[in-house]
């Protein structure tokens, strides 16, 4: 309904932020991990919005990014997750370890959300787990080689993720140890899978 809303910024809290777009100040509800990375008040700002329209209230969900409001998206598909569910979620995680959660099945750490409990932890990852893959996360973006746009570089990180989920560490686990890695140009899969492995212990 509303793509995003940009203009400047009248007022903020840690769960809401008035846009001022001109002539209208809208009310949008934010995380707290939103508010904190927010400029100060009169700064511009850009939020991209989740439109919630029910009988008695219509209500702005804001993110700083894209990738924020799609896993949002997807968050409230569960059942039992509406959208302040899913903003308690995304105020204590950012958008990608909540996937590393969803793909290790890392539920306590869903579970750190307020209101949000174990059941509903582990129904998210339940949900989610099919509808999420690791080309969703960090490894598959293009990545920073000497300042070069490189993402022929992640092509050899996703095959290294995918030779460590095989071998049975989880994927959140894989993620991490395989981005940890300093990738060269010519480095090839074997040897960004040594490197990871010794990032494993």
């Amino acid at each position: 309904m509303i793509g995003f809303v940009k203009g400047k910024i009248d007022d903020i809290t840690e769960e809401n932020v008035v846009v001022d777009t001109g002539s209208i100040g809208y009310n949008v509800k934010i995380s707290p991990g939103t508010a904190a990375l927010l400029p100060g008040m009169g700064d511009e700002v850009k939020l991209y919005t989740y439109t919630c329209v029910r009988e008695d209230m219509f209500s702005l969900y804001g993110f700083l990014t894209r990738d924020e409001l799609e896993i949002f998206k997807k968050l409230i598909t569960v059942n039992g997750i509406g959208p302040k569910g899913g903003l308690a979620i995304l105020s204590v995680m950012c958008a990608d370890e909540l996937r590393f959660a969803i793909l290790s099945g890392d539920g306590a750490a869903i579970a750190k959300a307020p209101g949000i409990g174990k059941k509903t932890a582990e129904r998210v990852i339940l949900d989610l787990k099919d509808k999420i893959s690791l080309e969703d996360t960090l490894v598959h973006k293009e990545i920073q080689i000497n300042d070069i746009r490189a993402p022929q570089g992640s092509h050899a990180q996703n095959e290294a993720v995918e030779a460590l989920t095989a071998l049975g560490y989880p994927s959140s686990e894989a993620l991490r140890a395989v981005r940890d890695v300093q990738i060269s140009e010519d480095m090839s899969v074997e040897t960004i899978l040594k490197l990871a492995l010794k990032n494993m212990f």
